[in-house]
């Protein structure tokens, strides 16, 4: 079912590099509640509707696509939906916000049915195709230099190193050093090794403990929050919402398309044309994922850049992604449990910079002596951690690379679609929140 064989995997790897995934990716559970509990929505109906929705995108792609890469509550559009209910000073509450969110997950699912967004990928410049996946690796590794400490904030350069000292940057870097020791000696399953050991040194330090149970029962205080298409509708026009379902929709598909290519260029899916096998499947995962999420209350989903760990494990096939669905429903029974991993980011923090290591290497693919083809996808690459956003990242490649072309005098040479999107993705940055 799988293709395991053709794949040149096997069910123990597959399995391993699940676990791997669901275990960078497992914070979402409780950091969603939290950053969606400032717009007024229970913590317990986010922390079921965030299983609910990651499980549903990601059995899709297990069953449906066969890729290695899993679907969750998106960060950073849980933050813009939370901004949206604030800034509207009491005008608009989540119930109504969840509307914007379930009508872009229809119009995402009808998009994604069409040959539309197969077309969007087949028309990505391999240049730009390198640069996204090279720049979700920096990103990757930017995040875990920050959830580990190595790097922190500072007021005039706005990051620096990191106090060695603290007993939070000792263990990640502690995890870090066995990790990539055990990644030289080509020892299998090294990255979560690594995760088990820091964690078992995180227990034994006091920095991981238990107080709060293991298990709980989870539930729905709300229950379903919206369900009809045409009352969701409604509440858009009445409170003119449009605006906030073009951002939903816009940065919800080049998220997911951009994580998607790098996945899969990093896992060897990828054809030579540079076109992803069973494209449609896959596309449909995170937008059906999106609206079943929204019915039960959580914001925008996406494909996880954290699925990259699971591919470095040695994740091919949809086996592993079927591992991390599984993985979440059970989560749902052991929030307190999955809370306490959550909390210690030393666990997870060197696994994301080793994967942002193996990612960044396709910079050599590049076309550097071509400067029209080379600076869209050095600012893909540069852009993306430092705005923090996949989206803006491949924004910025999409407007200069056309621009580059048509005074070089090839715009013939840019596929229809680019232009279209160049002119979409000013319109985002310059004019909606982001």
């Amino acid at each position: 079912m799988f293709q395991l064989k053709q794949l040149k995997t096997n069910p123990k790897t597959e399995i391993l590099a699940g676990m791997t995934t669901f275990l960078t990716m497992a914070y979402i559970i409780i950091v969603n509640p939290i950053i969606l509990a400032d717009a007024g929505v229970p913590f317990d109906q986010v922390f079921l509707a965030t299983i609910i929705a990651a499980a549903v995108g990601t059995l899709w792609m297990a069953l449906f696509a066969n890729y290695p890469i899993a679907i969750a509550p998106g960060m950073g559009l849980n933050a813009y939906f939370t901004s949206v209910v604030i800034a509207s000073d009491g005008q608009l509450d989540y119930m109504t916000a969840f509307s914007a969110v379930f009508i872009a997950g229809i119009i995402f699912t009808i998009l994604s049915l069409t040959p539309f967004r197969e077309k969007l990928i087949a028309s990505i410049p391999q240049n730009l195709k390198h640069g996204i996946t090279a720049g979700i690796g920096l990103f990757i590794a930017f995040i875990g230099l920050k959830l580990s400490g190595l790097v922190a904030s500072h007021e005039t350069n706005l990051v620096q190193l990191g106090d060695l000292t603290s007993p939070t940057v000792l263990l990640a870097l502690f995890g870090l050093i066995i990790t990539v020791i055990l990644m030289t000696l080509n020892v299998y399953g090294s990255i979560f090794i690594g995760m088990i050991v820091t964690g078992i040194v995180a227990v034994f330090t006091g920095q991981l403990s238990f107080t709060e149970g293991l298990w709980k029962l989870p539930s729905l205080p709300e229950g379903i929050i919206v369900w009809n298409p045409i009352s969701a509708m409604s509440d858009i026009i009445s409170h003119g919402l449009y605006g906030v379902v073009f951002a939903f929709l816009i940065v919800t598909m080049f998220d997911t398309t951009g994580t998607m290519i790098g996945v899969a260029k990093q896992a060897g899916l990828l054809k030579k044309d540079g076109s992803m096998p069973k494209a449609r499947h896959a596309l449909l995962a995170d937008s059906v994922a999106a609206t079943v999420g929204s019915m039960f209350g959580t914001s925008p989903t996406s494909a996880y850049i954290e699925s990259s760990s699971g591919v470095a494990v040695g994740g091919r096939s949809g086996l592993t992604t079927l591992t991390v669905a599984i993985l979440f429903m059970i989560a749902a029974f052991f929030g307190p449990l999955v809370s306490a991993l959550s909390g210690v980011s030393a666990i997870t923090a060197p696994a994301l910079i080793i994967v942002g290591s193996l990612m960044i290497s396709v910079v050599k693919e590049i076309e550097w002596e071509s400067f029209d083809e080379a600076f869209p996808a050095f600012l893909i690459i540069l852009t993306m951690p430092l705005t923090s956003s996949i989206a803006t990242g491949i924004a910025l490649g999409f407007i200069t690379y056309p621009i580059l072309k048509v005074v070089k005098g090839k715009w013939r040479q840019v596929p229809i679609l680019l232009y279209v999107f160049a002119i979409l993705f000013a319109y985002q940055l310059l004019f909606l929140a982001h």
